[in-house]
């Protein structure tokens, strides 16, 4: 069975089939749920700790694809309750969901920020400085004494 919620591994590295399973569990049969996911690829109990670790930008990758794969359905769901003159049940609750899910897809918003700095050596150029005043050619002017 081919899954396209499975993160593309273009130069990344390479997963066992046993992580795949986890993967492709993780996005069908198990529904997101972590554990029920581990279970389905044979993992023993009380692996969830590291394999979330080790795998943590892949479940990622497979969470991103899933909401993804949902925009169209919550575009199609907000442009149902704009034109919709009948009263819809939960009308705020499924507005809420949609404009969430599409925000996160980076569909209306994005509030995430990628600052990438690669440094090639740890060198400073400061400028040149100034000369020190000298305390001979200053006049010290006493304020209280006015």
């Amino acid at each position: 069975m081919v899954n396209n919620y499975l993160p593309s591994l273009d130069g990344k590295r390479k997963l066992t089939e046993q992580q795949e399973k986890f993967l492709t569990a993780l996005s069908s049969e198990a529904k997101g749920d972590i554990n029920k996911a581990l279970e389905l690829a044979g993992y023993k109990p009380g692996a969830s700790y590291a394999v979330v670790n080790s795998l943590k930008d892949e479940i990622i990758d497979v969470a991103t694809k899933i909401l993804a794969k949902s925009a169209p359905q919550a575009s199609n769901k907000l442009v149902e309750i704009l034109n919709s003159d009948d009263p819809i049940p939960q009308v705020n609750a499924k507005l809420q969901a949609a404009q969430t899910l599409l925000d996160r897809v980076g569909v209306a918003k994005r509030d995430k920020l990628d600052v990438t700095h690669n440094v090639g050596s740890g060198i400073f150029i400061l400028p040149e400085k100034k000369p020190v005043i000298e305390a001979e050619d200053v006049e010290v002017i006493d304020e209280k004494k006015k």
